[in-house]
């Protein structure tokens, strides 16, 4: 791992875009930023989308993470709401591609679970584990920051735990597998007799 990784969380909202960013090295993580974007003032929705575009493309430029998370929206009952959650996570998305990176989603059961333990935390709960994981001692102001930088720790341990599973797995085998006489000779031509 290079020294000090950033990675960008997106919560991802037309109303209000949480975003936080964290510096992962080898021994620690901590906090660089996090905020919100204001979007309900704009009542054009695509206006919103290209202020969260264009916000999206400030983070990446000023920070250059190596990677983005963004929280995958929950399944509600209002299909325009939801419609429109989409759309803002598509943008969210298409600027992370356009700065060169993948955007990676998670569900937010699956972010409650890698920070807290329990897929069924409260935001709360989730705001007072980033607290003690980063040793963050301000307060929030809004949940959909703290949303976002969660995400982002998520990511983290993702990686983490693919690259520990992936070192720790035995090797396979190189040799082709074949059910064929003709391809077991081949392999073992000193066991022909």
């Amino acid at each position: 791992m290079k020294d000090n990784q950033i990675i960008l969380g997106i919560d991802p909202g037309t109303l209000v875009m949480g975003y936080g960013l964290i510096s992962v090295s080898k021994s620690n993580v901590s906090l660089i930023e996090m905020g919100v974007l204001h979007l309900s003032k704009y009542k054009d929705h695509s206006e919103r989308l290209h202020l969260i575009f264009k916000k999206m493309e400030s983070l990446i430029t000023i920070h250059k993470p190596v990677a983005v998370a963004i929280e995958a929206p929950f399944f509600g009952k209002n299909v325009q709401s939801m419609l429109k959650l989409g759309r803002a996570q598509g943008v969210a998305m298409a600027a992370a591609m356009m700065g060169g990176l993948q955007a990676v989603e998670y569900a937010p059961r699956k972010v409650k679970q890698s920070v807290t333990g329990r897929g069924n935390a409260t935001k709360e709960q989730v705001w007072d584990m980033l607290q003690h994981t980063l040793n963050v001692v301000d307060d929030i102001k809004f949940m959909d920051a703290a949303d976002a930088v969660a995400v982002a720790l998520c990511h983290h341990y993702q990686q983490r735990t693919a690259v520990m599973t992936q070192a720790t797995s035995p090797k396979k085998s190189t040799k082709k597998k074949s059910g064929s006489w003709d391809a077991f000779i081949a392999q073992n031509p000193d066991r022909v007799k």
